[in-house]
């Protein structure tokens, strides 16, 4: 066996060790080099674990020839041993979170949708450690808190990306060793993403500076963020029950830190249906000026057609209709 593969497939075989044999998988193909690494070795570890791999290509139809790569994408999906590989094409909605988002929000429900209707138990995403290190830097130069500069989590809902602890060169060599062609997006050396400036130029010169090991480095840190995160993302939930509804109570807010009070207007925000892609700390900072700093300002606009205003020692996010938004969803 191919040492390359070998490895995918030991890092598959840890993220998928909770699945019960028999149960259905989905890949999320796109036909580059990492999707299609990873369906090799999902495809290689069903046999020992009879798992059924199936496939699902997302032609988000942003660029003209879409749905010949979509197509030659589920083909060679196919010739790996995925089963039942469909290519689902989906509209991109201009949401204000911008085009990246937009494809990002689009293709996951795609999947979602996919899996439900296949009873699958998980849909595996191809990112890498590579990937891991790019997120990190973007949350850097965005002045990110710890929830961006986490990253990508192993596992959230349904889905899992089982080689975020490899690197993307072995993805490249699994597929030589294969003799596979992946595609290449043309995006990828578009350098008017922020993305692939990060990946064409600001991580080289780091590497360069400080050495190879500096992706792990900031996958490390990535790790520890999320922990740092997870557990005051847990405080602010408790918060913003105790807060009540409709409407915060700004004294219970007050007493928090201020790291787990934007947490708590962030979920509070995102439960009156602001876009989480279009929710940047500056807003997060003037709503909680509502809280810390009130002198009667008028309200503050949100993304989506919300706005907080606080009345009565109560902190409301309304929609623009005058309709008192949920902050959280009830028991």
């Amino acid at each position: 066996m191919d040492d390359a593969l070998w490895q995918l497939r030991r890092e598959v075989r840890r993220e998928l060790a909770d699945v019960e044999a028999g149960r259905v998988l989905v890949v999320a193909l796109s036909g580059g080099a990492d999707s299609l690494a990873l369906a090799a070795a999902a495809v290689a570890e069903s046999s020992a674990s009879a798992w059924r791999v199936t496939g699902v290509v997302v032609d988000h139809a942003l660029q003209a020839g879409s749905e010949v790569v979509a197509k030659r994408a589920a083909a060679q999906g196919s010739a790996l041993g995925l089963v039942d590989v469909a290519v689902v094409r989906v509209d991109v909605e201009p949401d204000g979170s911008g085009p990246e988002a937009a494809a990002r929000t689009a293709r996951y429900e795609a999947l979602s949708a996919a899996a439900a209707g296949r009873g699958a138990v998980a849909v595996l995403l191809g990112h890498t450690l590579d990937d891991q290190a790019e997120t990190v830097l973007l949350g850097l130069a965005r002045g990110s808190g710890a929830r961006s500069l986490a990253g990508m989590p192993a596992r959230r809902g349904l889905f899992r990306r089982p080689l975020l602890g490899v690197r993307r060169a072995l993805t490249r060599e699994v597929c030589r060793d294969l003799g596979l062609t992946p595609w290449h997006d043309p995006h990828n050396d578009d350098l008017s993403f922020a993305r692939v400036r990060v990946r064409a130029q600001a991580l080289p010169s780091l590497q360069a500076a400080l050495g190879e090991r500096v992706v792990e480095s900031l996958a490390r840190t990535a790790d520890r963020l999320r922990e740092d995160d997870d557990a005051l993302t847990q405080w602010a939930s408790s918060t913003l029950a105790a807060a009540g509804a409709p409407g915060l109570d700004v004294e219970v807010l007050a007493r928090e830190p201020v790291a787990v009070r934007h947490r708590v207007l962030r979920l509070a925000a995102l439960g009156a249906d602001v876009p989480a892609g279009s929710l940047s700390s500056s807003h997060l900072v003037t709503l909680d000026a509502l809280v810390t700093d009130w002198h009667g300002q008028g309200s503050v606009a949100l993304p989506g057609g919300v706005r907080g205003s606080r009345r009565c020692g109560r902190l409301y996010l309304t929609r623009e209709s005058g309709e008192v938004a949920k902050t959280h969803e009830e028991p």
